[in-house]
């Protein structure tokens, strides 16, 4: 390896390091749009989503996000609620966490260790990163099947701390 490799690879590291940093911490979901080559945007969980997802320093993840007009069960305990019910709430949710790593400079892969969706389990969820004033937005790194599109989606978030 040449000095000018190794400077590269270097600068490479300490930007992947920076990106780190910046994710650390717990951000609040401001916007979730999906737009399909056409230009049709959607929004998957409605037009006020909430949600939180946190980067923690030992290197794990966890996002939580939800429709903000899901109603309420009409049990008072997750165990009594009807299976309708719950298959709704769960339709207009989407949770999973595990490990992250920053990739490169522009993306972070989420291993997915646990999830609502069994399927994402054992595999990774890819984020392109951009950081702006005190937001973050995570984008799928290639357009993927959304609401009967192939679409890309964005992911708006605000820190918290």
């Amino acid at each position: 390896m040449t000095v000018t490799d190794r400077a590269a690879s270097d600068d490479e590291r300490e930007a992947r390091e920076e990106v780190r940093r910046r994710l650390l911490g717990a951000w609040q979901l401001v916007s979730y749009t999906a737009e399909s080559s056409d230009g049709e945007v959607v929004h998957p969980l409605g037009p006020a989503p909430y949600g939180l997802i946190v980067y923690t320093p030992e290197g794990y993840m966890s996002a939580q996000l939800g429709r903000g007009d899901r109603p309420p069960l009409r049990s008072a305990r997750l165990e009594d609620a009807e299976t309708g019910e719950l298959a709704r709430a769960a339709a207009g949710y989407v949770s999973y966490g595990g490990p992250f790593e920053v990739v490169d400079p522009t993306t972070v892969e989420h291993h997915v260790t646990t999830s609502l969706f069994p399927n994402w389990i054992g595999r990774s969820q890819v984020r392109k990163v951009r950081f702006v004033g005190s937001f973050l937005q995570l984008a799928v790194a290639t357009p993927t099947r959304l609401w009967g599109a192939e679409r890309t989606a964005e992911l708006t978030w605000h820190r918290l701390t």
